[in-house]
Parts: structure tokens; C-alpha cells; sequence
């Protein structure tokens, strides 16, 4: 298998956790790209042109970390991170999507604080951070739970990109019960071995 990447996307830090947790992170060759430049290898299996984009062993391009994630789940004999039953499936579906959804406000936001100011960015700055905070807060009174899932890795992947990304505006200290369940949960290999670095 073939990923393209961009070293500190929080979305491929999603993906290889699941590849290490599903211990199928040496079958995958990391194919480094700048996404924004629209590489001609990246945008001729994935024509948004985005990452990760996982290429599978027959050639099948897979892009978007919900899709690569599942398919990742399929792969080998591990434990599931799509659980199989009714109540925990659905529960670690919600929380992946809470998890992406924190990373769909936070990416842009961070691009748009890179900007020069002005009142409509301001507008939107302020919906992104909102967005992020209620999510936050949501997760504060019901943070997950210690089986490492799709839906945990997610929040765990999220929560670790607003330490990289917005340490000037921390979320753990309104929020104790979600830090000391991920400085718990950091602990996975999955997390600890995909932690962002510039």
C-alpha cells in the first residue's frame, strides 16, 4: 500500500494510528507531498487533491480518513476499530465524526489566522473557534472511553492538534475529565508514535 501525506496533517496522523493499531503500518510506503502544490502523483489518484490518499496493493485509491480508516479495519486479523456491535458502533462513529468534525473547524481556522485581519475573516474565525469549543465541551461531558476505536483514535488525533496547533489557547484546564482521559489514551502506540512535529 501506498500513502500520500503531509507530515503534520492531523487527518493522516488519524490514518497511521489506525495502521499501527491494526499493526499494518509496515506494509504502507509514506509517499511525502505538499496537497496545496496539487502534485501530479497525488492528483492522479485523488483529484481533489488531498491527503491522505491511501493506494491500495491492486491500485484502488482511497482518499478521506473515514474511507482509508475503514478499509484499513478490513485489513489482517486485529481487533476491530469499527466495532461490530449496535450501540459501540454507533458510538464510535459519533465520536469520529466529533473528532473530525473539531479538525474540520481547527485546519481552516489555523490557515485563516495566518491572514491579514479583517472583519468578515474575523466572523468566520470566531464560528470556526465556537464550533471547536461547544465540540469540546460536549466531549468534556461524556469523554470516551478506553477502547481503542476509530471513534477514540479521532478525538485523540483532534484533541492532539489543538495542543500543536493552538497551545496559545489551551482546552485542558476547562476540561479535566477529557485531559486526563487523553493523557491516558495518548499512551496507545497509534498516538504516541504519530505525534506531530514542525
Amino acid at each position: 500500500m501506498k500513502l500520500f501525506y503531509s507530515p503534520t496533517s492531523p487527518y493522516v496522523r488519524k490514518v497511521m494510528a489506525c495502521a499501527i493499531t491494526r499493526g499494518l503500518a509496515g506494509q504502507i510506503e509514506k509517499l511525502s507531498c505538499n496537497p496545496h502544490a496539487s502534485p501530479d502523483d497525488l492528483v492522479a489518484h485523488n483529484p481533489t487533491s488531498k491527503v491522505p490518499c491511501l493506494v491500495t496493493d491492486d491500485g484502488l485509491a482511497l482518499f478521506d480518513s473515514p474511507v482509508i480508516c475503514e478499509f484499513l479495519d478490513s485489513q489482517g486479523d486485529a481487533r476491530p476499530l469499527f466495532p461490530t456491535t449496535a450501540a459501540a458502533r454507533w458510538r464510535a462513529l459519533k465520536l469520529q465524526a466529533m473528532g473530525d468534525g473539531i479538525l474540520d473547524a481547527a485546519v481552516p481556522c489555523r490557515g485563516e489566522l495566518g491572514k491579514p485581519k479583517e472583519a468578515a475573516r474575523e466572523g468566520q474565525i470566531a464560528r470556526f473557534k465556537a464550533a471547536i469549543s461547544r465540540t469540546v465541551d460536549a466531549l468534556e461531558v461524556d469523554p470516551p472511553h478506553k477502547l481503542v476505536d476509530v471513534g477514540s483514535i479521532a478525538v485523540a488525533c483532534a484533541l492532539g492538534y489543538l495542543d500543536f496547533r493552538f497551545a496559545s489557547d489551551p482546552w485542558r484546564p476547562a476540561h479535566p475529565k477529557l485531559a486526563a482521559w487523553y493523557e491516558t489514551f495518548a499512551q496507545n502506540p497509534g498516538i504516541a508514535e504519530t505525534v506531530p512535529r514542525e
